[in-house]
């Protein structure tokens, strides 16, 4: 398994708020929408620039991009890449909570979402 910096309650929070956000977001577009999107901006850019690498290499990993034996790879090309806010770059992927999700299982910390441990 591969070692996270994102705190694991962090990550189950992320992970749910993304997920909400994208249903919320298909269903209406009313302020508290707006509040949602501010709140989840801040929690994402509040995270270190390591861990908002890792959000998106877990994204990566999730949608096939990599495998778990890249993992450090995917990590260090997003550090390369990382050009804006995390927020707007995990926003333009509808399924980012799902594919970071995915990312965990991929390294072995699918069980974050049951129990808030890795």
């Amino acid at each position: 398994m591969k070692e996270m910096t994102i705190p694991p309650a962090a990550m189950r929070t992320l992970i749910e708020q993304l997920r909400a956000l994208v249903s919320s977001t298909a269903m209406t577009e009313d302020g508290d929408l707006d509040l949602r999107r501010a709140e989840l901006r801040a929690e994402i850019e509040a995270l270190d620039r390591d861990q908002q690498h890792e959000l998106v290499a877990l994204l990566w990993l999730g949608r096939g991009d990599y495998g778990e034996d890249n993992w450090a790879e995917a990590v260090a090309l997003a550090e390369e890449r990382h050009v804006g806010p995390t927020f707007d770059y995990l926003m333009a992927h509808p399924l980012a909570g799902d594919e970071i999700a995915a990312g965990l299982e991929e390294i072995g910390h699918d069980h974050v979402l049951l129990d808030g441990s890795y």
